[in-house]
């Protein structure tokens, strides 16, 4: 069933100043925003706000990520776990290993829109079952400085709302593969994510690949992509200080800021292509 990800409503736009100033009545389409529970073998892991659509990758994306699967297949993804999804409206899914997985932690409280990193606790557990990234060549700097602009083209939501966040998943050459847009950094991250493990050619871990983000990178989208098994992650704002200390643990090349054809490499702390 296809969601509705964006509503029109009637909005009064402002122009001007004092006596200059101008308002009219019309139409805005703005980026639709629901809570979605996620579940792991019936249990409940997580509630995050999100933008419906690509819901299962969602789901999967997150279990992955977060290290609630600990290897386990994937037998199964699917809207609500016990009675009808049109009763859930759709804002359930369940991820199912057939009890492979471990009992999963729920978190406390829900995963906003912006971040889902809690604290020091799971810090400590991303040093302990994150293994450094395999050394690959790097990805060219001139590729790095122009995914901006290609994702950008593919960002069908924010051309029309200017709200949602963008990632992508983008190879060596600059190709880009997965394009996914979302209200919330780290789901549009989680679906890239959850896409590639669902296709059919198994392409995580993303090794020698990129992954972009439309924001900055926190320590979160840092995570994710080393969870991923990325090589590169590719931010057009700032990183935190956190996030560059795990990337440099990683072995994760970290670029920020990357607008145009300025950008800051912030990890590792050399590249031998900017020396």
């Amino acid at each position: 069933m296809a969601r509705r990800r964006s509503e029109r409503m009637i909005i009064t736009k402002v122009a001007g100043l004092g006596a200059e100033r101008t308002t009219r009545r019309e139409p805005d389409e703005l980026i639709v925003e629901e809570p979605m529970s996620i579940q792991l073998d019936g249990a409940l892991v997580a509630t995050t706000m999100r933008t419906p659509g690509h819901d299962y990758e969602l789901a999967t994306g997150f279990c992955f990520t977060e290290g609630l699967l600990a290897g386990a297949p994937i037998i199964g993804v699917r809207y609500c776990a016990d009675g009808s999804a049109v009763d859930s409206e759709f804002n359930i899914v369940n991820v199912e290993t057939g009890g492979r997985a471990p009992a999963p932690t729920p978190r406390l409280g829900n995963v906003s829109s912006s971040c889902g990193w809690c604290g020091s606790e799971q810090l400590d557990d991303l040093w302990a079952r994150l293994a450094s990234l395999p050394v690959t060549p790097p990805i060219d700097l001139d590729v790095v400085a122009g995914i901006p602009d290609r994702v950008l083209g593919m960002q069908g939501l924010f051309e029309r709302t200017g709200s949602v966040h963008a990632a992508a998943a983008f190879s060596a050459d600059g190709e880009i593969l997965v394009t996914r847009e979302d209200v919330g950094r780290h789901n549009a991250v989680d679906k890239v994510i959850g896409s590639m493990l669902l296709d059919s050619r198994g392409s995580v871990p993303a090794t020698g690949l990129g992954m972009f983000v439309s924001g900055r990178a926190s320590i979160e989208m840092v995570q994710k992509a080393w969870a991923g098994g990325f090589s590169t992650l590719v931010a057009v704002s700032a990183p935190t200080s956190l996030a560059v200390d795990a990337a440099r643990r990683a072995g994760l090349v970290l670029a920020g800021f990357v607008r145009g054809s300025a950008f800051n490499v912030y990890a590792p702390e050399r590249l031998p292509a900017v020396e």
